[in-house]
């Protein structure tokens, strides 16, 4: 497609990809300022007014609030995170921040996590004040930074310091929930209503400093890879939720498969299949080792990075059974703690959005889900905002969508978008 001939959607979602807003975490990021600007001036085009709230240099958060029809009703909070993990550009085969369109798909860093949404976010509204309309309640937009960072730098200082932005506001959609998934060559929507709570800690191992050649019965590197490889390994057991129990049952109903086994019955979800199970148990997943400084030194210390993610309710007993796992000679710090969150599936917000798909695209079933994974929802419930994952995608039956959060070459399909935005208008149209 010719730029002339993109839709406008696609075109904003290329435009974000290109701010290259790489996060490499613990404080270590490019900045979504130039992207928290881009935002900024298309929501000042819309006539709304803007605020920007940067706590840390380069670290831009935007909110602007859109006026509703009833403002008697609590406004609803649309919200997305202008940051993205880093891209190794060697691994790709297009250039991770060039906003590739070709074979029908958007390609780039952020296409799926979540610069498809934010994109979907202004459309949507860009497609209600250009008609003059308004929507039926008042809307807060916001765009944050750090989230893939668990907020520390974005949505949690917003929540502290800028609570104003989000007076009156009791609901909040975002990233991760209103996709396709094809189960047994049926489709149906996941509709995410819960968070698994997060965890990230630093294993230390401490020993004696020596010459490599030596024998040495007190190496930090050995004890590290002991305690490693116990959590790595570590198979943690079932443990279901309602919403769990009510995505199985959702699965069942589909195929006629028993509950009776979560991780077989979730094996019907082909691609989506790991995102489902990861949401049945807590995970512990290493992420980053770093130890010695030359080939011939034993060091004193080594460290590992371990992103732990819990079954809501349960993270004071995970963290002590963590303990018992790798031995008390290993010290484990919390790097960052946040909550779980579940949320019935039922109420008006739920159903409206259950009824904005049907009118799109009648028929499919919507299932609720836990997140495996977290959004900036967790800041937004410090202020007693209920958080839904809300990014409406129908997708091809052959599109490992989820396995591309976080992945090398990924993508969305031109088509996906679009349905992504009209959806999300008409969402706001009526709720």
């Amino acid at each position: 497609m010719t730029d002339v001939s993109l839709p406008e959607v696609v075109r904003i979602a290329r435009d974000l990809i290109r701010f290259d807003t790489s996060n490499f975490g613990g404080g270590n990021a490019k900045g979504e300022r130039e992207a928290a600007d881009y935002v900024g001036a298309y929501l000042q085009d819309l006539g709304l007014e803007v605020e920007y709230y940067e706590p840390i240099p380069r670290r831009t958060n935007v909110m602007a609030r859109v006026p509703g029809r009833d403002r008697s009703k609590p406004a609803l909070v649309v919200h997305g995170h202008l940051d993205v993990v880093p891209a190794m550009a060697e691994d790709w085969t297009v250039d991770p921040f060039a906003g590739v369109v070709k074979d029908g798909m958007l390609w780039g860093r952020g296409a799926v996590d979540m610069k498809n949404m934010n994109a979907m976010i202004l459309t949507a509204v860009g497609d209600l004040l250009r008609a003059g309309e308004q929507p039926e309640r008042d809307l807060v937009l916001a765009f944050f930074a750090d989230e893939e960072n668990g907020g520390v730098e974005g949505s949690a200082l917003v929540v502290q310091n800028r609570p104003e932005w989000f007076e009156g506001a009791t609901e909040a959609i975002s990233e991760v929930g209103g996709y396709s998934i094809t189960v047994d060559d049926r489709r149906a929507y996941l509709l995410q209503v819960g968070e698994k709570a997060l965890i990230w800690i630093r294993l230390v191992a401490k020993g004696r400093a020596g010459h490599g050649s030596r024998l040495h019965d007190d190496n930090a590197v050995t004890k590290l890879a002991e305690a490693v490889a116990a959590l790595g390994g570590t198979r943690w057991p079932l443990r279901l939720t309602p919403t769990t129990e009510a995505l199985l049952q959702g699965l069942s109903d589909l195929t006629g498969r028993s509950v009776d086994d979560p991780d077989a019955l979730a094996a019907a979800a082909g691609p989506a299949e790991a995102f489902l199970r990861s949401s049945f148990r807590t995970t512990t997943n290493p992420t980053a080792l770093s130890a010695g400084y030359k080939h011939n030194v034993i060091p004193e210390r080594a460290e590992a990075l371990i992103d732990v993610r819990v079954i809501p309710g349960t993270e004071d007993d995970v963290l002590a059974e963590l303990q018992q796992i790798v031995g008390d000679e290993i010290e484990i710090q919390t790097v960052v703690r946040d909550i779980g969150m579940e949320t019935p599936f039922d109420g008006e917000l739920v159903e409206a959005m259950v009824a904005s798909l049907g009118r799109h695209d009648p028929g499919v079933p919507v299932i609720p889900y836990l997140l495996g994974a977290g959004t900036d929802n967790k800041a937004l419930a410090y202020l007693g905002i209920t958080g839904y994952g809300f990014a409406p995608l129908r997708l091809p039956a052959d599109l490992d969508f989820t396995g591309m959060f976080h992945g090398v070459d990924e993508r969305v399909p031109v088509e996906s978008l679009v349905f992504g935005q009209r959806v999300l208008a008409d969402l706001l149209r009526t709720y």
